[in-house]
């Protein structure tokens, strides 16, 4: 097991890790309150002009067809709903930082951010039949299980991971073998930092080894490893890393699945992440 000093010197060595954004902090917090209103989501929306306008260009976009175009943010939290609002409001937030290129992992700019809505609208799948509150979970747990790679990008570079060494076993322990740590464990290092709910963090830190969560979060690890896998299924996000990414069974097993419910998830996962690239663009042109 790695000591805490050892991962600090890592991270100091990756960069000074970014903090939460303001307004992606409080949505969490009304996310973590069950007695949040529509209002607190608006005055949230306030705090940010642009992510207010982000979010009535998106409900007005094409993916809903709306006859009628909605006017103001209120009108919007009314439409698409508390939880959709909430999980906007974290993707616009975190798209800031992995809306970048990844080149320790092959990865052009807004690659790992797909990637990452993706694996969250999959995850969300995945466990809605367990209720609203545990498929917003499994999106949050989705849309960040793959942050450590903006730390880990940094001390891949230089690296050649092309060579022999770096082929034929799973990218995350050639992680570990060769830095001491992986990205899952870097990226539950930075949500632990932002503040994130413990929750999140471990979903983070197993997400590759969901055998290894606690019972407790073993449903949001299985379902964020389901899904990431059938992205890299897809080819969407996949890196470098992509080809050597080792699937866990027992994920199925918690999920009480068959493989023609994986092959269902794949099949509905891919519509999805043209959602993803609207929202991108929709993003991208606000700025």
């Amino acid at each position: 097991m790695l000591n805490q000093k050892k991962i600090d010197e890592l991270i100091r060595r990756a960069g000074e890790l970014p903090p939460m954004p303001q307004v992606a902090e409080k949505a969490l917090a009304l996310i973590r309150n069950p007695d949040s209103s529509m209002a607190d989501i608006a005055d949230v929306l306030a705090l940010d002009q642009a992510m207010a306008g982000l979010v009535l260009r998106w409900v007005n976009s094409p993916y809903y067809g709306l006859v009628q175009a909605v006017s103001s943010v209120r009108q919007a939290v009314v439409y698409l709903g508390q939880n959709t609002i909430q999980s906007l409001i974290l993707a616009a937030s975190i798209a800031a930082y992995m809306d970048r290129p990844v080149p320790g992992y092959g990865l052009d700019r807004g690659e790992l951010w797909k990637h990452a809505v993706g694996v969250a609208a999959g995850a969300r799948l995945a466990t809605a039949q367990y209720g609203a509150v545990v498929a917003e979970e499994a999106y949050h747990a989705g849309l960040l299980c793959d942050i450590g790679k903006l730390a880990m990008d940094t001390l891949l570079a230089g690296v050649n991971t092309s060579g022999v060494e770096w082929q034929d076993r799973s990218f995350s322990e050639l992680e570990a073998d060769y830095f001491g740590v992986d990205h899952a464990t870097l990226g539950a290092q930075m949500a632990r930092r932002w503040h994130l709910p413990e929750t999140l963090v471990e979903v983070i830190a197993c997400h590759h080894r969901p055998a290894e969560a606690s019972e407790q979060n073993a449903l949001l690890t299985a379902a964020v490893h389901v899904a990431d896998a059938a992205m890299m299924m897809l080819g969407i996000g996949i890196g470098r890393d992509g080809l050597q990414y080792p699937f866990d069974s027992t994920a199925i097993e918690r999920l009480a699945w068959t493989e023609a419910d994986f092959r269902d998830l794949v099949e509905r996962v891919g519509p999805l992440v043209a959602e993803a690239e609207t929202f991108l663009q929709l993003r991208r042109s606000h700025r």
